[in-house]
């Protein structure tokens, strides 16, 4: 008898197809919510999830008896209970990799954005108002030789920080990372403490996983440590910032501007400022959002499931000591 999967991803008819050589395939396309009656009744028999955007529970792992393992189409897995999943030897795969260029891009095209104005003044030209040559009250700040501190140095946040360095001459710092003598040799990034890069930084990138010791690492008192001309992007995760505080340092001009591709809720309520402030970049959540990547990652979720629930070792693994334990 077949295993069978319960997929809840965007994937195409090609990929489909390859899970379904093997095992049998179970799909909700539309799928909001684990809450879902469809959905839950499927899970007793279901051997692998596929997916991602939707949260599992350590409650939905007791309707789940037979479950091996769960392939997230993302490089974070905040929305799954690693310890649980690791208790009951349940795999947990993810796509890192894959989405390390594009997201950078995304970083980069935020610094970039929030520097030079570049939303605010093309909203300017849309609403006519571009009848005189921009003066003063209209200019951003450069980017090429500035400091960049990368509150995070992973993959995603050394691919930020090279584009800084090896094509702005930027000067790079970084936080809340091991030492990483290769990139300090690489891109002439320099170690500090937190409290230090927020203090010299021009512009700060928050790249950090979310984790319990992660949640609001950025609120008020850092945002009253930055200089007040700094630029403070997110492309980690919202809940890494205390957004209340954020907004209440662009209200009171303890910063200069944000670029954020990430927010405490998304979708971002409509009453929320941020997308209303000029000196605010936003973004829906597009960090990884291109054709290309999104296909790579969810290429890379299917051949992480085949395999894992082939009894060999996936491509990404989260929980390690799950493998170790099956």
């Amino acid at each position: 008898m077949k295993k069978r999967i319960l997929a809840y991803g965007r994937l195409n008819d090609e990929q489909l197809a390859q899970l379904g050589q093997d095992f049998e395939v179970q799909t909700f396309p539309d799928l909001a919510s684990a809450d879902d009656p469809a959905f839950r009744s499927a899970l007793p028999d279901a051997h692998g999830l596929i997916g991602a955007s939707v949260a599992i529970t350590p409650e939905l792992l007791e309707e789940a008896p037979n479950l091996e393992a769960i392939a997230t189409i993302s490089v974070g897995y905040d929305k799954y209970p690693v310890e649980e999943l690791t208790r009951r030897g349940i795999l947990l795969c993810n796509t890192p990799d894959v989405l390390t260029e594009t997201t950078a891009d995304t970083g980069f095209l935020l610094i970039m954005a929030t520097a030079r104005r570049a939303v605010e003044l093309a909203e300017l030209i849309k609403r006519g108002e571009w009848q005189t040559g921009i003066g003063p009250e209209h200019f951003g700040s450069d980017v090429h030789g500035k400091t960049l501190g990368m509150i995070g140095f992973g993959r995603i946040g050394a691919a930020v920080a090279r584009r800084g360095a090896l094509g702005f001459g930027m000067r790079i710092l970084y936080t809340k990372a091991s030492p990483k003598p290769e990139l300090e040799v690489e891109l002439g990034a320099e170690r500090h403490e937190m409290d230090s890069l927020l203090a010299e930084a021009d512009i700060i990138c928050v790249t950090v996983p979310l984790t319990a010791e992660t949640e609001h690492l950025i609120g008020e008192r850092e945002f009253a440590l930055m200089k007040p001309t700094a630029i403070f992007v997110n492309i980690a995760r919202g809940q890494v910032v205390n957004e209340a505080a954020l907004i209440e340092a662009l209200e009171m001009g303890r910063i200069r501007a944000a670029g954020l591709d990430v927010f405490e809720q998304e979708p971002l309520s409509p009453e929320s400022p941020l997308p209303h402030m000029t000196n605010v970049v936003a973004l829906p959540h597009i960090g990884s959002a291109t054709h290309e990547t999104r296909h790579a990652m969810a290429q890379r979720a299917v051949d992480n499931l085949v395999l894992a629930l082939r009894g060999e070792h996936p491509i990404n693994l989260v929980n390690e000591a799950a493998w170790r334990s099956v």
